[in-house]
């Protein structure tokens, strides 16, 4: 194929989980959280965490998006700016449970994907796929206090060949059904992976250093982006300790990503 043909693919980390994804001709908008630093977020049960690192694009900077990918429903995804400012008739990727609380805010064309569920676009030669796979956000009884969450598997093809395959975790702790997704999936050429070590009344709620590189261990994509970190007062295990860990570990391609950074990814 010729290379000045290939289509593009790249992420663009706004902050927190938000990023703009561009794959060949569709561009996905991830949890969408644009509120400034100083800002209060509601976590449920009257829990509140606090914005420390303001977003590095206002909704309004960002290029046309066709699809929001939403992990699950909570503040710090899904906050009040995006309600005001998402346009109703986006189409949104999320699960069953987000589905119903988006519908009580007039979001018209919302798509709740149960585990190992798929929706996909097709525009001329190439499809995108986003396939919901496991992921839980807190240990024990308290999971199922809080939204219930999902990765996503988001596969570009160009003519029927997979030239992408990219994970996001979502906010899930690292569990043995993680080895899932690859084993179900196929091979992960970049994962964009949630970690910050979130911790409400002393229970580890997303993965720390240690979880985030057992995570990277079972998944083994080519390229580990992380994200979701040191943005809110509830993250207590800092992108640096992941890193370091990493590395001990002899991982590979990971790459961290700076606020306002475009990071190109791997075709095939």
């Amino acid at each position: 194929m010729d290379a000045r043909n290939d289509p593009r693919a790249s992420v663009m980390f706004i902050g927190n989980a938000t990023t703009v994804l561009q794959l060949g001709e569709f561009t996905l908008l991830t949890d969408p959280n644009f509120v400034p630093a100083g800002s209060r977020v509601h976590l449920g049960y009257g829990m509140w965490t606090r914005r420390l690192v303001d977003p590095a694009r206002s909704i309004g900077q960002l290029p046309p998006f066709d699809a929001v990918l939403l992990s699950h429903f909570h503040g710090d995804h899904w906050d009040r700016v995006a309600t005001a400012e998402v346009p109703s008739t986006t189409p949104i990727i999320t699960t069953p449970q987000a589905r119903r609380s988006l519908r009580r805010r007039k979001f018209l064309d919302v798509h709740g994907l149960p585990t190992w569920e798929t929706h996909d676009w097709s525009r001329g030669r190439q499809r995108l796929r986003v396939t919901a796979v496991p992921g839980r956000h807190g240990p024990g009884v308290m999971d199922r206090l809080l939204p219930d969450v999902m990765g996503s598997v988001v596969e570009l093809e160009e003519d029927g060949r997979c030239r992408l395959r990219l994970y996001i975790t979502g906010d899930t702790l690292c569990r043995p059904f993680l080895e899932q997704v690859p084993r179900r999936c196929g091979d992960i050429d970049a994962m964009i992976i949630h970690l910050g070590g979130t911790k409400i009344l002393g229970m580890l709620l997303t993965m720390d250093d240690r979880q985030g590189v057992a995570a990277t261990e079972l998944i083994r994509p080519g390229l580990t982006i992380p994200v979701h970190h040191e943005d809110y007062t509830v993250m207590k295990s800092p992108l640096g300790a992941y890193v370091s860990r990493a590395r001990e570990h002899g991982l590979a391609g990971i790459r961290p990503i700076t606020r306002g950074e475009t990071l190109e990814l791997p075709l095939r």
